[in-house]
């Protein structure tokens, strides 16, 4: 499905968004608060739009995904932006070697998010840093309902004129109508061995940024 929408995937998304996905991606990065030299995984890395300006912190960042349509755009368009084939539940590094790891709109698309919670809890270092940004549920419940009927109705009506795979966005609404609230994902990424789980809604529950920290080993 991903390999079909490759090619305007990141144009689809900016139209779909009204344009806000560079400030979900900005708020990502600042999230983060990467360093010059830390060393940091990108997971769903898509085209590598995220890697790219998670790049701009000066740490060194490797966009992963296991689309290779999307990776193969992705070294077209930023063959300057690491990145490489992988599955999120099987990440091809060693432990502990990342100082921090993030996903953007991906987890819901894996199929077992709290495995691949734990698989990334595994590649950071003790005391390393996550952050997850994902669609979740706007909290003003007049606000929802008219960004639900968005997403259910005008969502896949806007993707026929703009994407090349209608019938993917149509899945993209019903994830994200599927997906956990702000508390439930809270409390399954604590699950999967992260510390210091914490939120910040964006665009008003549109986006959700779930923070946590990689407990610092046992001395």
């Amino acid at each position: 499905m991903f390999d079909s929408v490759a090619k305007r995937y990141d144009r689809t998304n900016t139209i779909l968004s009204f344009g806000r996905d560079r400030s979900w991606r900005r708020a990502t990065r600042n999230a983060l608060a990467l360093s010059r030299g830390e060393r940091c995984l990108d997971l769903a890395a898509g085209t590598g739009v995220s890697t790219e300006e998670l790049s701009r912190s000066g740490a060194y960042v490797v966009g992963a995904d296991l689309s290779l349509g999307m990776l193969g755009v992705g070294h077209a368009v930023r063959p300057t932006v690491p990145l490489l084939a992988s599955d999120a539940l099987a990440l091809p590094f060693a432990a502990g070697v990342f100082d921090a790891v993030t996903v953007s709109f991906g987890l819901r698309n894996f199929v077992d998010p709290r495995a691949a919670l734990r698989e990334m809890a595994r590649v950071t270092r003790p005391g390393g840093r996550l952050v997850v940004c994902e669609f979740s549920a706007p909290v003003n419940p007049v606000f929802r309902r008219v960004y639900l009927e968005y997403l259910m109705r005008a969502l896949p009506t806007v993707a026929r004129r703009v994407s090349s795979n209608p019938d993917a966005y149509v899945y993209l609404a019903e994830s994200i109508r599927a997906w956990p609230s702000q508390q439930e994902l809270a409390a399954t990424i604590g699950a999967a061995g992260w510390s210091s789980v914490e939120w910040q809604n964006l665009s008003g529950g549109i986006v959700t940024l779930h923070r946590a920290t990689r407990p610092s080993a046992r001395t």
